[in-house]
């Protein structure tokens, strides 16, 4: 216990940076979910809101996804691998960018007629700076602003329990491709490689750059050397420092879930309490009081899981993030509504 609490000391600063990311990344969401909460906007229609058949076939595109992105790095297709998710983060941003350039037109010219076009340019350059210079404030800028639009689009798609149950089953298997087939180790390898925005950065130190860091969770590199090597600096050098890498990272997943469960509460609870309007439009205090709970048991979950994290070993996230999260919602659900009204009724198929 004492050996953990040292090393989250140690780490303080990396561990707060990437728990500031986690919460603005999701105040992010919440802020422009009043403009997609409408049914045109969500990805399977009015009914297929509560339709759990609709949650287990992300599931399975989930899958698929992370199983033909390792096929195809294994294959040295990074180009490929690079190009298309590339082309998938882009429209992600204009969730984003595009509320954001309309508002800053109105503020400012009193007209946002082509802020749609604004907003494409904008997340075209933003894209190409990514791909021209990958360094970690480029990347977590981009992240959390893509993560924000994925949060959204899926949040105001599915009621709460169907995200739960999209949470739990996500949950398992992140615990089993982590410490099981360890095959999202090597989906992160490869990002991290690619260096791409499906995860977040946090350097340890000053001075850091990601343009050089390496993907090889895989790899052991830790030699205990003998009593008469300890004078070697060629054998001390393979020993990694107290708490591993030189950044944290955390999969942009391990965000988006929890802040899914934020938005799917703010979308689809009842709306009671005092309304507040402001410039994307109104939300009212109960569901946000809930969206509050699940983003405050999140981040409790958090930090259970940077205290597995501090260790210096890779963790899955989702166990204790979504964990959290859905204990969250459950508490403050039902201080605010009753069981009653937080259990909605969801046809299975």
């Amino acid at each position: 216990m004492n050996d953990t609490i040292e090393a989250m000391r140690d780490q303080w600063k990396s561990m707060t940076s990437m728990a500031g990311m986690f919460i603005m990344t999701i105040i992010l969401s919440i802020t422009i979910q009043p403009i997609y909460d409408v049914d045109i906007a969500r990805a399977f229609g009015a009914e297929g809101a509560t339709q759990t058949r609709y949650i287990l076939l992300e599931l399975v595109m989930i899958g698929i996804f992370t199983f033909v992105i390792i096929w195809l790095a294994r294959k040295n297709f990074e180009k490929l691998i690079k190009g298309f998710i590339m082309f998938a983060l882009y429209f992600s941003l204009n969730y984003v960018v595009w509320p954001y350039t309309a508002l800053i037109m109105e503020l400012t010219i009193g007209n946002y007629a082509n802020a749609m076009i604004y907003a494409s340019i904008i997340s075209l350059m933003l894209m190409v700076t990514l791909w021209k210079y990958p360094e970690w404030y480029i990347v977590n800028l981009v992240g959390v602003l893509v993560g924000a639009g994925v949060i959204v689009a899926i949040g105001i798609s599915f009621i709460p329990t169907s995200i739960v149950i999209f949470m739990i089953i996500a949950a398992i298997y992140d615990h089993w491709a982590v410490n099981g087939s360890k095959h999202m180790l090597e989906l992160a390898e490869t990002m991290i490689d690619l260096k791409l925005p499906i995860l977040l950065v946090a350097p340890k130190e000053k001075g850091y750059t990601f343009l050089e860091e390496k993907g090889d969770f895989m790899e052991e590199k830790v030699i205990i050397p003998s009593r008469e090597d300890w004078d070697d600096p060629q054998i001390n050098s393979t020993i990694p420092p107290k708490g591993g890498r030189d950044a944290l990272f955390m999969g942009l997943g391990d965000v988006i879930f929890p802040g899914m469960l934020v938005i799917s509460a703010l979308s689809f609870l009842p709306e009671s309490g005092q309304e507040i309007t402001y410039a994307f439009g109104s939300i009212n205090t109960y569901p946000l009081f809930v969206s509050m709970g699940v983003l405050f048991g999140g981040l409790i979950g958090y930090l259970g899981l940077m205290a597995q994290v501090a260790k210096g070993k890779p963790q899955a996230g989702l166990p204790l993030l979504n964990g959290g999260a859905i204990l969250g919602y459950l508490i403050s659900g039902i201080l605010v509504y009753g069981s009653i009204d937080v259990i909605l009724q969801i046809p299975l198929f």
